[in-house]
């Protein structure tokens, strides 16, 4: 029986562009479908805003008739190719393809890069394919309101041929081409927060200096998350604007351009109208209990990065592998328990810092996720034994230890709802990074529990939440009156979670220094750069996870 084959995908115009400009690029806008708006792409779209609309249409006969279309859109199946074109300008059977640009025309012989060059030429040959006379392509610089001509010669059809060949062949590649080396194409690009260029070849590097790694990896966080704690608010949306009611009016506004997620604890509700707008801008939305566990999450449905769950099933089902990550993932929880410990009590704790050094050092060498989990729950125990000593003397919050399900006493009450928020902050990471949430490599897989989130947080516990509990109490900003007893259970009252968020909010903004790549970040910002660096590791693209450890 003959079976027919599927013919090939169309591959964009645009992306072979992407592709000589950096093959990298490519794969993650195309492969992974990666994207991120900056200054560069919205400018881009308003220059286009004037040829986006269709208007008019060629003409089917090759008359001596002078017409103008925008937005015209062509394909060929022999090419593999489809493009866009902005503008195309017929004379009778000759065409003029016209591709519009938001900079200057480049001081360059030619007058455009390659890239540009080569998106051009395939709309021409997409027009010669459909009966036109195509010998010269347009392109209109918008910064310098001028017009460069390309003109259609061999050398140009064979560098784009050999493109668009080659970019075919990476999709069936199936890793990821490495970063470019120095180039000065990627502190401008869109996805460098997103391809970490400077951070993955220093990790191909061990050599490698901090100071050549430029810090436009990690810019400052620019939106803020809205939390909704009262019960019987309502979160509703008018016109740009998010707005926090009661049954008395608007409490709380926020621009929906300022909005980095939301999280809604309890009985508090959000309309629909405010929920298309949201998830319509790659915003996630979090229910949370009263108490802050995480009961759900809504997301869009702008899936991507299929290939890196597909490289995340793989690894969760090596055993050697995932142990890797999961020793990698305690050890920078007990170095950071560590550091925590040396900057509270200094050298009176010197037979502590021994203790959890030597776990530390164990935890290396630990074959299997038994005994790696006794390594962990040793160095918790010792931990917080001197957590209570972290806190200063007469506070009157006491702590004799680490206590869960339910808390106890004022301090585990934070502290659990503390690792509530931080696995929610790990949980938006690992979606937005296209990770399977519920697959993890240390945390075994449960019904219900975001695995994948509880491993990225491991490093972060000390750091963030542990952190600002300490600050809480020992600048006295909490008190007693914060906390109610429900049964044998200590919570924080409505008055005290608000109290608590605004802390760890302002932890999560706070800024530290990269341990491993030298710039200057906040620690939300570190914990999507960590998600993104177990990406890679899973990918192939980096020898191994380099935990979060600060000094």
């Amino acid at each position: 029986m003959e079976t027919l084959e599927q013919p090939p995908d169309l591959l964009p115009a645009r992306m072979i562009n992407e592709y000589v400009y950096c093959p990298r690029l490519f794969w993650l806008e195309y492969v992974e479908r990666e994207f991120q708006s900056s200054f560069d792409t919205v400018d881009g779209e308003r220059v286009h805003r004037r040829v986006d609309q269709p208007r008019g249409e060629l003409p089917d006969e090759f008359e001596r008739v002078k017409a103008e279309a925008t937005s015209v859109e062509i394909a060929s199946a022999e090419l593999g190719v489809v493009a866009k074109i902005d503008l195309v300008r017929t004379d009778g059977e000759r065409a003029v393809p016209i591709d519009y640009k938001r900079g200057k025309v480049p001081q360059i012989e030619g007058g455009a890069y390659d890239p540009e060059r080569v998106q051009v030429c395939i709309q021409a040959l997409l027009l010669r394919e459909h009966g036109y006379i195509c010998d010269t392509a347009r392109i209109y610089y918008a910064s310098s309101n001028r017009f460069v001509d390309i003109p259609i010669d061999e050398s140009l059809i064979e560098l784009t041929h050999s493109a668009v060949a080659a970019a075919r062949s990476l999709m069936f590649q199936g890793s990821i081409p490495a970063p470019l080396e120095h180039s000065p194409k990627c502190g401008r690009c869109s996805l460098n927060t997103i391809c970490l260029p400077d951070e993955t070849n220093a990790l191909r590097d061990e050599g490698r200096r901090s100071s050549e790694i430029r810090p436009f990896a990690a810019p400052l966080d620019d939106r803020v998350w809205l939390y909704v704690v009262e019960a019987g608010n309502r979160v509703g949306l008018s016109g740009e604007t998010l707005q926090v009611r009661n049954d008395e009016g608007v409490l709380a506004e926020m621009p929906l351009f300022e909005t980095a997620g939301i999280s809604l604890f309890g009985n508090v509700q959000i309309s629909s109208q405010a929920m298309r707008a949201v998830l319509g801008r790659d915003v996630p939305v979090f229910y949370l209990s009263y108490g802050g566990w995480l009961t759900g999450y809504a997301r869009s449905v702008n899936d991507h990065s299929l290939d890196l769950r597909q490289a995340q099933h793989r690894v969760a089902a090596d055993p050697e592998a995932s142990l890797r990550l999961a020793r990698a993932f305690v050890f920078g929880k007990i170095r950071n328990q560590r550091t925590m410990v040396r900057r509270s009590l200094g050298s009176a704790s010197r037979a502590m810092l021994q203790a959890l050094s030597l776990l530390s050092h164990r935890v290396q060498t630990a074959t299997n996720s038994e005994s790696l989990l006794g390594f962990e729950g040793n160095a918790a125990r010792l931990y917080f034994e001197a957590f209570a000593n972290m806190l200063r003397i007469q506070t009157g919050f006491e702590v004799t230890g680490r206590t869960r399900r339910p808390p106890t006493d004022p301090v585990n009450a934070m502290l659990s709802f503390g690792y509530a928020m931080l696995s929610k902050e790990a949980l938006a990471a690992s979606v937005a990074v296209g990770f399977e949430p519920g697959l993890g490599f240390y945390h075994k897989v449960r019904a219900g529990r975001p695995s994948l989130a509880l491993d990225l947080m491991e490093e972060f516990r000390p750091l963030i939440v542990d952190s600002t509990v300490l600050s809480l109490v020992n600048a006295r900003e909490i008190q007693a009156s914060h906390f109610d007893r429900r049964g044998k259970a200590i919570v924080l009252t409505q008055e005290g979670r608000k109290i608590f968020i605004g802390a760890i909010e302002r932890r999560l903004r706070s800024t530290v220094t990269h341990p491993t790549f030298g710039y200057t970040l906040t620690y939300r910002r570190a914990i999507h750069v960590q998600a993104r660096l177990l990406a890679r590791t899973i990918q192939g693209d980096v020898p191994g996870y380099p935990p979060f450890m600060t000094r």
